[in-house]
């Protein structure tokens, strides 16, 4: 297999071009006739479920954050028609793949749990004091 038979992704991952499926359609919008001729929009697909080119905490991630964009067969479905040539277009479409699993990538970092220090709390008592004793001024005053 040559070098540009593969799609890089990242220094380690890197996608077989035999694991992307593209499919060409008509674009709507503008275009003038050749709209209704030339099918320039690209529909790529790619197999997020049956991939050996993901390690597999990065197939989980990839398919938590692109749900929606998953089929049922656990195909990820991008559809590029931003432009008018056919070739735009395809390129589009695998940068929009690579942005995603470029995404999936990356670690979330753990929460730490954090307390609330003793200083804080003791100053947010003392306002609640305060305030309530601006409201205890506002009654009626005692006439003796």
């Amino acid at each position: 297999m040559t070098d540009d038979a593969w799609l890089p992704v990242t220094s380690t991952i890197r996608i077989h071009e035999d694991e992307l499926k593209e499919r060409f359609i008509r674009a709507p919008g503008p275009g003038g006739q050749n709209v209704n001729k030339v099918s320039s929009a690209v529909q790529l697909r790619f197999d997020v479920r049956h991939t050996e080119s993901l390690p597999d905490e990065v197939r989980a991630r990839l398919n938590n954050q692109a749900r929606g964009r998953i089929n049922r067969r656990g195909e990820l479905v991008i559809e590029a028609r931003r432009y008018r040539a056919r070739e735009r277009n395809r390129e589009d479409a695998r940068e929009r793949l690579v942005a995603l699993i470029r995404k999936a990538t990356v670690k979330p970092t753990q929460r730490r749990k954090t307390r609330v220090s003793k200083a804080a709390k003791e100053r947010r008592l003392a306002a609640k004091r305060q305030r309530g004793l601006v409201k205890q001024r506002r009654g009626t005053p005692v006439v003796e």
